[in-house]
């Protein structure tokens, strides 16, 4: 269990992971990173969990780096996880954004370094760190590019302004806006149907959709196969063929 900057609670095969620092529209420090790292280790860990949410509490996702303990020496990143505790990680089960209010700067970063978005027709995403004198180093700078068109992430990038949920949505770096408010209910709806789905098949997948940018047109199609060969040999694989041919729910067994 994290500590009080971030709180889980299991939703049947769903962790929601809350960023709990209301006070500070959730800005990130040194303990909200800690308990990132250690919401996920628990994600990871636990073969009951299917998928996990990262939402934040108070109407706001997350304002960034917290400043003030920036300025006092503070750096909230976690070894070999990055910024928040996440940015630098892959986790190998989805992971869904649910964004409320601003998701700015660190927590912009936060919100891409997720697989999947949900976001409420009010929230704001940005990376203003030019406007603060600094750089987008927790992953703006380089996976926006990845998401996004390059244009539009270099104009974020130098700018430093803000775009509404409905431009998020319209460049494809959001999945689903929701009604301001909904964002987690939205989010739970989408888990629920990665879910219900092999948990084999849903990790293969992840994989090979996140590493496929990254891979030469020559070496794809073997890439691909060593991560989904396992796949089509398991026993999910026969039960969900099984399942199917009966016209009932499959019985996955994640082997």
């Amino acid at each position: 269990m994290a500590g009080n900057e971030v709180l889980t609670e299991r939703d049947g095969a769903v962790l929601i992971i809350t960023l709990n620092r209301p006070e500070a529209r959730n800005a990130a420090n040194r303990a909200l990173a800690e308990g990132v790292a250690a919401a996920i280790d628990e994600l990871e860990a636990d073969s009951d969990l299917r998928v996990g949410i990262l939402t934040g509490a108070g109407g706001t996702f997350c304002s960034g780096m917290d400043l003030k303990a920036f300025v006092s020496g503070e750096t909230p990143t976690v070894k070999g996880r990055g910024f928040a505790g996440l940015t630098e990680y892959r986790s190998s089960k989805p992971l869904i954004a649910a964004v409320e209010g601003y998701a700015l700067a660190g927590g912009f970063e936060l919100a891409i370094t997720c697989d999947l978005v949900v976001a409420a027709e009010n929230s704001k995403f940005g990376i203003p760190e030019v406007k603060r004198g600094l750089a987008a180093a927790a992953g703006g700078l380089v996976k926006l590019p990845k998401q996004i068109p390059s244009r539009i992430a270099m104009e974020l990038a130098l700018t430093g302004e803000f775009i509404s949920a409905a431009r998020a949505y319209e460049l494809g770096l959001i999945n689903r806006v929701s009604e301001a408010g909904e964002a987690l209910a939205g989010a739970k709806d989408l888990a629920a149907s990665i879910a219900a789905n092999g948990p084999l098949a849903v990790a293969a997948s992840l994989q090979v959709v996140a590493g496929a940018q990254d891979w030469s047109t020559e070496e794809m199609f073997a890439k691909q196969q060593e991560l989904v060969t396992p796949v089509f040999t398991s026993e999910d694989a026969i039960e969900g063929a099984t399942a199917f041919a009966e016209k009932r729910a499959p019985n996955w067994k994640g082997k």
